[in-house]
């Protein structure tokens, strides 16, 4: 998400996009930061005049809050407008090291 913030300063939308997409499958596990994820794609949205795109994200925001819980989620999907929430993706290998690494006792 901190990539996602830096591309918004410097102005680069489809970068700051594609980190919001990588933080989102990273996110998941979560339903706070997959609801975070999608929030700030729904922000990325209006920004970017995307009509298309803010009316997903809606639609993701109210699906990540109500099914992350019950691990309702589809693996590896990056949560733009242009998925299906039921499609599986495959997951980049970096992002399953993140993912898989122990946690601390945060």
């Amino acid at each position: 998400m901190a990539n996602a913030c830096w591309a918004e300063s410097v102005e680069d939308a489809q970068q700051e996009f594609a980190h919001l997409e990588r933080a989102h499958v990273i996110g998941h596990e979560s339903t706070f930061w997959h609801v975070e994820v999608h929030v700030l794609m729904l922000v990325w949205a209006f920004r970017s005049r995307s009509a298309k795109e803010a009316v997903g994200q809606l639609f993701w925001i109210v699906d990540a809050a109500t099914k992350t819980v019950f691990s309702l989620v589809s693996q590896g999907n990056t949560g733009g407008a242009n998925v299906s929430p039921f499609r599986k993706m495959p997951i980049a290998p970096d992002l399953v090291t993140l993912i898989h690494e122990p946690k601390s006792g945060v």
